[in-house]
């Protein structure tokens, strides 16, 4: 029903029963008149618009709006200043002679910003963020940001929402001022944008070094040596300290932008036509005091190599914390590549390990605590992490210090004493910090943006999952700590919101990353995965394109059939004697998982989130007391267990709801490659929702990131089935062709599309088993599903497959891939085996009649 709000159940984005007011006469004059704020949506609805302003609201925004003015004044560009509602910020106005697209706008406005910061640092990165419009496409479900229109009768009343002059006066006619202002045409926001920033809007900032660089896309500030003093001083402490006197004002710019990045979610989310609201564009861990510009200390190198290309000499005044020396000793001895990472960690001061669950980054780490010898604090962000830290340590690592007395770590001289241990800890309701070596957990040493002092009392700071550094809690502490030496430990140092250069800017830089593959090929067992494919599909009264990921989990955890296939994998591999370990992102999902498998063995253990510290640590015991000949079978959320959770014996993991992101893939994996007796295979069994296209792609991401681990893929019959091996776009070709060559009846291909080199190329392939008379049938979408542009060009590669007697199906919108040939060997994944995708893709070789049938079924369902 119009006008029927259905909230909560349905947000406003997805409403139908919308009902706008009319912006008329009565609705303007009510603004005018002071009744009622009226405010106005920039963008149309076909992403154009008519004008484009820029917030300032910060406490110096008037010398900020002077600055944008002045280069406006510079390149001729008609602008109009408008003292906010409030009156503690300005908007600045720029009209268009015709609507031009958002994107153009926009462009425009960020080149302006950014050509000023080159004339005043101080101006602010969140400067990017209040553009009107804010993005460059319209948000589904919604209309982009909202600007109060000027001339509100109540704001007036104190010269507030009206246009002013450079010396922010109200003009004394605001409607002549109006009229009289020159409208730009789009020709002309053109040029201006290639005059101010040279194709570079948002000007130089630091490149994520996890991936691939774009030499096209580089850029290089001219600044000369005049633009500095000819010798720098830099204080090292908490972070990097440069005097900003004698610096220009572009240098002090520039070398700001060495601690900034673009942020990709802010990307993302405009890509998917989602509201951008509180996701900035560019992210900054840079900071300014009077006197200083203040880079966090993971920006040294980037900052030397900057001033030494221009012949600056550069001298550091150390003012780090050295710590206390410490009398300790290393209780063990390193294996395999641990010798070279901690070398490679000890030639620094800080940086990170970046190494693969079971590769032993807390020896190392401990370790490295025994060679430097000074205080240390390691930071850790889970209560069970604090807990596996202080088993290491005392396995590991020999403390030959006095115990501190009680009155000095507490500061309490009556009650119950408590136990002193030579490794302190701080968390999970105890404070007994002994300033030798201390476990912290990161939630406990900053709460509310406040971080303890204590931090500053370490020679040493360890981050373990530091990965986790960019949360802001943990960069905080990192941010505060002067200790000399910081270094980060992690599995996974890409994040997936790609927030990973906070973690490089505090930590350092990786010094040394193990190989996944290398590391799989060392351990004493193989790595197997096993795909099985189930029969999800959306409701039939759903639109694909229109149901959400939320919704398809949703799906998930109901769906009966796909859940029973679950727990009858679970259930046979339990009575193979092997230990597994059920995962899912829903808590309802492990509910329902553990309820049907207690029906056959009684003693699943459950592991989630909100179960209490109590019960938490109950559980452990339950899971370390089973003895070693009883199997386990655990089903958890995956964010609970991801991390921090170590049982050597599991040997199988059940992906029971999809994941893309390989970090979090890794995580999960990693809960299987600790060393056990008699483990000679790990298993992940991954249920591959083939109907649904979102998801199916969640898988192809996965199998890059199982070949990345060295796992191999099987087919359902595990004693039997032969090993197969999971191939990337390259090197796939050999054994795809020896499988063409040795078919006996057909070869089935379907490939979403048709492009001219591939499919020349596969088609001297299949020439070989066309000659044997094998029949050969290609499925593709039918050339209606593609733009007109691209229609002829594709008609001729259908007309040559076809002209070589292969048989061409048409199946509209599929977006499977796959091949299969007599039936039984199925090749499977994200490569397009007649066209070309990215560098990413990924394809697993199987022989298994069962899923060839599967995978026919899912072409020929509606």
């Amino acid at each position: 029903e119009v006008g029927l709000c259905g909230k909560p159940k349905i947000t406003c984005t997805k409403c139908t029963n919308k009902l706008y007011a009319a912006l008329d006469e009565h609705a303007i004059e009510d603004h005018l008149r002071g009744s009622i704020v009226a405010g106005i949506y920039p963008m149309l609805p076909d992403e154009t618009c008519y004008f484009l302003a820029i917030d300032f609201d910060e406490a110096d925004w008037q010398i900020d709006i002077s600055m944008v003015r002045e280069v406006c004044t510079e390149f001729h560009i008609p602008v109009a200043v408008e003292r906010s509602q409030s009156g503690n910020g300005g908007h600045v106005w720029f009209f268009f002679e015709n609507r031009i697209s958002a994107t153009l706008a926009r462009k425009f406005g960020t080149a302006l910003v950014t050509f000023s910061m080159n004339r005043r640092h101080e101006i602010r990165f969140k400067s990017y963020d209040r553009l009107f419009p804010n993005q460059d496409t319209m948000p589904k479900g919604g209309f982009g940001n909202l600007i109060a229109l000027p001339f509100q009768k109540s704001a007036r009343k104190n010269n507030n929402s009206e246009f002013v002059d450079e010396t922010f006066e109200s003009y004394c006619d605001q409607w002549a001022f109006l009229s009289s202002m020159q409208k730009i045409s789009e020709d002309r926001i053109e040029s201006l944008i290639s005059e101010l920033c040279h194709g570079h809007e948002l000007g130089i900032l630091k490149i994520d070094e996890e991936e691939p660089q774009k030499p096209w896309e580089t850029h290089k500030v001219c600044l000369q040596k005049s633009d500095f003093p000819q010798q720098i001083s830099i204080v090292k402490a908490n972070m990097l300290f440069i005097p900003k006197a004698a610096i220009s004002q572009r240098a002090l710019n520039r070398l700001k932008r060495l601690a900034c990045f673009k942020n990709p979610m802010f990307y993302k989310q405009q890509a998917l036509r989602l509201s951008t609201y509180g996701r900035p564009r560019v992210i900054s861990c840079a900071d300014e005091t009077m006197d200083y510009l203040c880079l966090p200390r993971g920006c040294e190198i980037d900052l030397c190599t900057e001033l030494e290309q221009l012949g600056i000499s550069v001298s550091f005044i150390d003012k780090t914390n050295g710590g206390k020396k410490i009398d300790v000793n290393f209780n063990g001895h390193l294996r395999d590549e641990q010798p070279l990472a901690l070398e490679h960690l000890l030639h620094h001061d800080t940086g990170i390990l970046s190494g693969t669950t079971a590769f032993g980054k807390t020896v190392v780490a401990i370790k490295l605590i025994a060679e430097r010898k000074v205080n240390t604090l390691i930071l850790v962000d889970k209560i069970s992490l604090l807990s596996q830290w202080k088993k290491q340590l005392s396995q590991f690592l020999i403390v030959n210090e006095p115990l501190p007395k009680m009155a000095d770590t507490t500061g309490k001289k009556q009650g119950r004493k408590k136990k002193v241990d030579v490794i302190g800890q701080l968390g999970g309701g105890k404070n007994t910090l002994n300033g030798i070596v201390d476990i912290a957990v990161m939630q406990s040493v900053s709460r509310l943006g406040e971080v303890k002092d204590c931090v500053k009392d370490y020679g040493m700071i360890i981050a373990d999952e530091c990965h986790h550094a960019p949360a802001f809690n943990y960069e905080n502490i990192l941010r505060t700590t002067n200790a000399k030496y910081v270094y980060g430990l992690t599995a996974t140092p890409t994040r997936k919101d790609g927030h990973h250069p906070i973690l490089f800017m505090h930590c350092g830089p990786i010094r040394y990353r193990d190989n996944a593959k290398k590391q799989a090929e060392n351990r004493p067992f193989d790595h197997y995965i096993i795909p099985r494919f189930t029969s999800l599909r959306v409701p039939l009264d759903s639109d694909e394109k229109d149901v959400s990921i939320q919704e398809l989990y949703s799906e998930i955890v109901e769906n009966e059939f796909r859940n029973q296939q679950i727990v009858e994998d679970v259930l046979n591999s339990y009575q193979q004697g092997r230990n597994c370990i059920v995962l899912s992102l829903r808590t309802a999902h492990i509910e329902l998982l553990a309820k049907k498998l207690r029906e056959e063995v009684p003693d699943v253990v459950m592991l989630m989130g909100g179960m209490g510290t109590k019960t938490t640590r109950e559980v452990f015991n339950r899971i370390t007391d089973t003895p070693a000949d009883k199997n386990l079978i655990l089903v958890a959320t995956g964010s609970f267990i991801g991390e921090g959770f170590d049982e050597p014996r599991l040997d199988t993991l059940f992906l029971a709801m999809p994941i893309s992101w390989k970090g979090t893939l890794h995580q999960y994996a990693g809960r299987l490659h600790r060393l056990f007796k008699n483990k000679k295979e790990v298993r992940i069994y991954d249920y591959v929702d083939i109907h649904v296209k979102m998801l199916e792609r969640m898988y192809q991401k996965r199998l890059t990131g199982y070949a990345s681990m060295g796992y191999k893929a099987k087919g359902e019959d595990i004693m039997s089935s032969p090993l197969d091996i999971i191939f990337d776009k390259d090197n796939f070709l050999p054994v795809f062709t020896h499988d063409i060559v040795s078919a006996k009846k057909e070869i089935l291909i379907v490939s979403p599309f048709v492009r001219k080199r591939r499919t020349l190329q596969m088609v001297q392939h299949l020439k070989i088993a066309l000659d044997k008379k094998i029949r050969v049938i290609v499925v593709t979408r039918p050339i209606e599903d593609f733009k007109a542009k691209d229609r002829i060009a594709l008609q001729r590669m259908l007309d040559t497959i076809k002209d070589n007697e292969i048989s061409v199906v048409f199946k509209s919108n599929i977006h499977q891939k796959f091949a299969i040939m007599d039936q039984k060997i199925v090749w499977y994944g994200s490569v397009n085996l007649l066209s070309y995708g990215s560098a990413q893709e990924s394809i697993m070789r199987i022989e298994s009649p069962n899923i060839a049938n599967e995978l026919i079924k899912s072409i020929e369902s509606p």
